[in-house]
């Protein structure tokens, strides 16, 4: 799957303590107590180290899903809210939205890992349990579907290894369909959907400008 695991470096301060040994408990606790229901509520060390939170879907939106965050130890007082959570790197086409409502049942529960965040939702990678050892990422399957299409990842520094790791894994599942005409890219043949790919790419679209741009400059 695509769900990550961050290796967590350990360092000793001069009286001998694991500051990040002690950081991590204080995420623990913070992820099995606290009810999130806003995302700048959320610490900014939880979408730095990608932290992976369980919740409850309630609404699937034009927007993306609305969820209840679960903590897994309910508090006495439980906070109303929902958070708005967006399929990372993943532009939804036409028929997505149906899918995800035919695929996900009322009061789904579901994982997501946050990669990124604004004011009002959460980039995430979701994870639904199919069953017995099974799972799905949504944003994957949307793409092998051929009901989206593979986008920048939103909240990833566009430079970082992370950032390029996830985004490869998307653009395979994409191709998946791109051969398999599935969705989107039934209609088109192989070699017009891949032209399309590549227009579309804002990515390779400046790095065509640049190249013009430096020929342009050694012909003077």
């Amino acid at each position: 799957p695509l769900f990550l695991k961050v290796p967590v470096k350990l360092v000793t301060n001069k009286d001998g303590l694991r500051i990040n040994s002690i950081n991590n408990l204080i995420i623990n606790n913070i992820k099995i107590t606290t009810k999130f229901t806003n995302p700048l509520e959320i610490p900014v060390e939880f979408v730095e180290k990608n932290v992976k939170l369980r919740g409850k879907l309630h609404h699937i939106t034009e927007k993306g899903l609305e969820v209840e965050h679960i903590p897994i130890s309910i508090p006495f007082i439980s906070p109303e809210g929902l958070l708005l959570i967006r399929l990372a790197g993943v532009e939804l086409a036409a028929g997505g939205t149906a899918w995800l409502q035919r695929e996900l049942l009322p009061k789904q529960p579901l994982w997501f890992q946050l990669l990124g965040r604004d004011s009002s939702a959460l980039d995430c990678l979701v994870l639904v349990h199919k069953g017995g050892f099974f799972s799905m990422c949504l944003n994957e399957e949307l793409l092998r579907q051929g009901l989206a299409r593979a986008a920048r990842i939103e909240g990833l520094p566009h430079h970082s290894r992370l950032y390029w790791k996830l985004h490869k894994r998307l653009l395979r599942a994409e191709l998946k369909a791109v051969k398999k005409n599935k969705g989107i890219w039934k209609e088109q043949s192989y070699s017009e959907r891949i032209q399309e790919r590549i227009s579309s790419n804002k990515f390779l679209q400046r790095l065509k400008q640049f190249v013009s741009r430096f020929r342009s400059s050694t012909e003077r």
